[in-house]
Formats: structure tokens, sequence, C-alpha cells
């Protein structure tokens, strides 16, 4: 675990420290946020903090190669270098989108090709953790690892629209992710706890975690495309070789939650960003609109309309972040009733900070004395 935790702030510093250059850069190559109809910011914002998230990422994981204690993880497969340059191709994707603001469809070939790059280099799906079915093809295997990536990297994407919401979610319920495969992997074996999955996880904390203080609102520099797909690939990538290539029966036996929770975490972890790509994707096709045609109905926009403030709105999601991602992992080391009092009295709390009648109902009166006002 000290390992884990000494890579996680060595990614944070790295990122932490590395922000102000890639803010310099943003400003000076002009991959500069405008204030649209359809955002939240009320000033032109640098983008490009991906860079400095990649810099932590890639720092860490090279560190992590010098240390015997995971130095297997390098040695015995090229996972760890293709989830390495696999991330390098989406944050210098994500950049040039940030500077040119490419179409929708050179974005998602290039997400793809990172895709099939992690699958080239052994990151797939071979089996779901249903009893350790195994896929029916090497079509299909490839298939689907392609389609989580994908979805992963957009879906973070999505949710990226108030600042610190997505480094936010993406470092709480990573913290969530990581403790599972750390559990899975103590269960594992008496004496080998290097896992690839929470390697990724905590390097992906740390990059979260080092550039929220320069994200938080008021932000001064925005993470950008090349920030969000990275995340979203990390996450896919840590969640490919733990739900795919791992029994988790090893960890709860044969009982049904065991054999589902790679499947459930993933998406509690990702339940914000999941959600939100979702219902956009729906609401775009059914008004006969380009799932990537950008709107203000997405689920921040929505806690802003109900009279919530910016802040309060990722305080909000952070807690149902919170709610969810921890709710799934309590099973495995908490007795039943205590789980199910966990979920009642964390969902309620989430669902008074969300509709506070009294507070929202004092926003609604100070904006028609305002109206009024006028």
């Amino acid at each position: 675990m000290r390992i884990y935790l000494f890579l996680l702030l060595v990614a944070a510093a790295v990122s932490f420290l590395t922000t102000p250059a890639a803010r310099l850069l943003a400003r000076r190559a002009g991959a500069m946020t405008a204030v649209r109809d359809r955002d939240v910011h009320d000033s032109v914002t640098p983008r490009l903090g991906g860079l400095a998230m990649f810099a932590g990422v890639a720092v860490a994981l090279l560190l992590a190669s010098q240390v015997p204690f995971l130095e297997g993880l390098y040695t015995d497969s090229t996972q760890p270098w293709g989830i390495l340059a696999a991330a390098g191709l989406v944050c210098l994707l994500g950049a040039a989108d940030d500077k040119w603001d490419l179409d929708w469809v050179t974005k998602l070939a290039g997400q793809v090709l990172a895709a099939l790059l992690l699958a080239w280099q052994g990151v797939q799906l071979v089996s779901l953790p249903i009893g350790g079915v195994t896929l029916l093809s090497g079509h299909t295997s490839l298939i689907l690892t392609v389609l989580v990536v994908v979805v992963s990297m957009n879906a973070v994407n999505f949710v990226d629209g108030l600042d610190g919401l997505a480094a936010g979610v993406m470092a709480i319920g990573g913290t969530a992710f990581f403790l599972y495969a750390y559990l899975l992997t103590r269960s594992a074996s008496t004496t080998d706890y290097s896992s690839l999955a929470a390697l990724i996880t905590a390097v992906m904390i740390g990059a979260c975690v080092g550039f929220l203080p320069h994200n938080m609102a008021r932000a001064r520099i925005f993470m950008g495309d090349s920030g969000s797909m990275l995340l979203g690939l990390l996450l896919a990538a840590s969640t490919i070789t733990v739900t795919g290539q791992v029994d988790p029966a090893r960890l709860s036996g044969a009982d049904l939650l065991g054999q589902f929770l790679p499947i459930l975490l993933p998406i509690a972890v990702m339940v914000i960003p999941f959600l939100d790509f979702a219902l956009a994707v729906l609401r775009r096709i059914g008004a006969g609109r380009s799932p990537f045609h950008a709107d203000k109905a997405h689920l921040h926009h929505r806690l802003l309309s109900l009279g919530h403030s910016k802040t309060t709105a990722v305080l909000i999601m952070y807690t149902w972040t919170v709610v969810i991602s921890v709710g799934m992992l309590l099973p495995l080391v908490m007795q039943t009733r205590s789980v199910i009092i966990f979920w009642i009295v964390g969902v309620l709390i989430a669902l008074v900070l969300t509709f506070d009648p009294l507070d929202l109902r004092r926003v609604r009166r100070r904006k028609e004395h305002d109206v009024h006002a006028l």
C-alpha cells in the first residue's frame, strides 16, 4: 500500500507543479475556452490541463518500473507501456482538439485507435466476471474492449462542465476502485501485492489531486479534452485488467455479489459521467441531432437551473459519487445490515442536498425579487 500511495503523491506533485506551465502554453498557443452560450464560466480560460495530468501519470509510471515491488508488472508483459502509450496518444488528440476544435469523426477515430493500441498490448477483455465466462470470439472481445474505452472517454468528457467536477468525481470514484483492486490482489496472493489495476488507478487519482487546486472555483485552467479523455482511458484500462482478466470469486467466494462486482463497481465509480453521457445521447438522437452536438441540458446544467450555485452543484455530484461508489464497495468489508444503513442514510443525504425545498425556495424568491426590482 505504501508504494501505491508514494506513486500517487508523485503523480500529484508533478501534476500540480507542471500545471502553471500548461496554462502558459495554452495562452501562447491560443488553446483557450471562449465563453459560449452553453458554458457556465464567464471568462476566457486556458485549456491543456490534461498535459500536466499526463506528465504526472507518465513520471509516476516510469518511476514504478524501477521499483522492485512492481517491476514484475513491466517484465512479465507490455501492458503498462501500452497503457502509457495509449494515454499519450489520447492526450495529444485532446490537446489538438483543445487548440483547433476537431470534428467528432476525427476525435472518434483517434479514440478507437487508442483503444486498439491497448488491445494490441494485451489490455483486452478476455472473459466476463460471471463464472469466468469466456467471450465467444476474439472479434467480440476486441469490439467490447473498444466500446468500453471509447464510452469511458466520452463519458468523462461530457461531465466536465464545472470547475473541479470531472477531476473530483474521478478522484473519488477512482479511490473506491483502487481499494477494490488492492483487496482483490491481497486475496489472490499472500506474497505478491503488485497490481496493474491498482497502480494505474493510484496514479490517475494523483493526477486529479494535483490538478484540482488549479481547477477548483474559480478555475485558472481547464483540463480540456486532453485531460478528460486521459482520465476516461486510464479508468477503462484499469477496469479491463480486473474485469476481464481476474476471477472475482477469489475475493468473495461464489456469492452473487462477488461475481457481479467487477461489472457493477466500475459503473458505480463512473455513475455520474455514464448517466450524463446516456441521457445526452438519448436526448440528442431523440431531437434528430448528432450525439456529439453540444447543448445546455447536462446534469450540472439541471442542478444550476434548480437554483444551486456552481460550487454547490459540484459538491452534490461529489456526494452522489461517494454514496454510490462506496456503497458498492462496503459489502466486501461490512455486514449486510451496516451496508443497508449506509445506503439509506447516504441516499437521503444526497437527495436532501439535491432537492432541498427550503433552500431552493429561498433561491426562487430571490430570483423573483430581482426580476420585480428590474
